[in-house]
């Protein structure tokens, strides 16, 4: 294991990180789906959704200082992060990192190579689709001439996007709600992807094993027919 700064800073903070994109995603839910919302509350989750992002942002600059690498390399490396630090919403995907954390036991992962990609990629669709369906759902109900009017809409449209299937019976209107439609489009084909490509593989390694052993074992096989013994006749 990398015992370098970084790698020990990224160890230490990966659940602080995790824990505030939740709460970065909650507040922003709230803000979203409740109507009515008092003012108080309302200042609350605008707050919660600022000291979260703080957080984000000085994660940032310390993991770019203890890479000791100048900001444009920094940034040409690590571009997924600098992304995802001006879109915080797609820092609850943080959360594959902790659930990485709790799977191993002494350094080794738990499950296999094959699970864990099944389980990133259910876990990472999850929380981009309800991210995507509240952004979507924030700019597209009040539009004119807009399908997604509820957040079930804005949810059924999230399913439908994500998984490649796309009905077109409800299609965003807006710059971002179309925005949006193609990062879930891009991500949607990723993780079908990884998954599709695990799976085939899990399968064809299950068929390798079984042509190796084309024979049962001694125990499953009647008696007198072991491989390659001749018949023999009174």
């Amino acid at each position: 294991m990398t015992d370098s700064p970084l790698a020990r800073w990224e160890r230490r903070n990966g659940t602080v990180l995790a824990v505030a994109s939740l709460l970065y995603l909650a507040a922003y839910a709230i803000r979203v789906l409740a109507n009515g919302l008092p003012g108080v509350l309302h200042d609350l989750c605008l707050a919660v959704t600022f000291a979260t992002w703080a957080v984000f942002l000085v994660d940032y600059l310390v993991r770019l200082r203890l890479s000791r690498q100048r900001p444009l390399r920094f940034l040409r490396t690590h571009w997924l992060d600098t992304l995802v630090l001006i879109l915080p919403l797609l820092r609850p995907v943080r959360v594959v990192q902790t659930y990485e954390h709790v799977q191993r036991r002494r350094d080794e992962p738990r499950l296999s190579l094959h699970a864990r990609v099944i389980a990133y990629a259910s876990l990472s669709a999850a929380l981009l689709g309800f991210a995507a369906s509240l952004t979507v759902y924030a700019y597209e109900h009040v539009a004119p001439g807009a399908s997604i009017r509820t957040y079930g809409d804005s949810v059924w449209w999230a399913c439908t996007t994500l998984s490649t299937v796309g009905y077109g019976d409800m299609a965003p209107v807006t710059p971002v709600g179309r925005l949006v439609a193609v990062g879930l489009m891009g991500c949607g084909l990723a993780l079908l992807g990884a998954v599709t490509g695990s799976f085939s593989s899990w399968m064809l390694q299950v068929f390798a094993r079984e042509g190796e052993n084309p024979y049962p074992p001694e125990a499953d096989r009647p008696p007198g027919n072991s491989p390659g013994a001749c018949d023999r006749t009174d």
